[in-house]
């Protein structure tokens, strides 16, 4: 079979590192956010939990179902969030994403987009449950 020719298929190393060794994999019981997103053009499917702590995020992890890029951005998003304050967490765009990454081919951007999109709704989530409680 060979090794995979990554240049071929327009990766970055820093992508093909998150992809092999994702970080933040799983998931958190009792989150105090959770967002779920997905994709029906790809079928991708993503999962992210957050706890907070004084509007700090001190936990972060992700599930997700999907290709490499999902995988790697996903891994990417939780190691920028994690000690973030959580109105700035919710400022990452897939165009951070991609940039921390070092570049994704242009077809996967729409899996950076997932990765910052579930973090966007488990910290919408967080905020509702705290609203809630006060």
């Amino acid at each position: 079979m060979g090794d995979l020719n990554v240049e071929q298929i327009g990766y970055s190393e820093k992508v093909m590192e998150h992809f092999t060794n994702p970080r933040n994999v799983g998931k958190i019981e009792n989150p105090d956010g959770y967002g779920k997103v997905g994709n029906p053009v790809c079928g991708d499917l993503m999962e992210m939990f957050i706890k907070v702590d004084d509007d700090i995020i001190t936990d972060i992890k992700f599930r997700t179902f999907g290709c490499g890029s999902a995988i790697a951005t996903s891994s990417m998003v939780t190691e920028m969030a994690k000690g973030m304050h959580v109105d700035e967490a919710m400022k990452i765009t897939r165009g951070d994403v991609a940039d921390e990454l070092e570049g994704l081919p242009p077809r996967k951007m729409h899996c950076s987009n997932l990765a910052a999109n579930a973090l966007q709704e488990a910290i919408t989530d967080y905020k509702k449950r705290k609203a809630e409680k006060e």
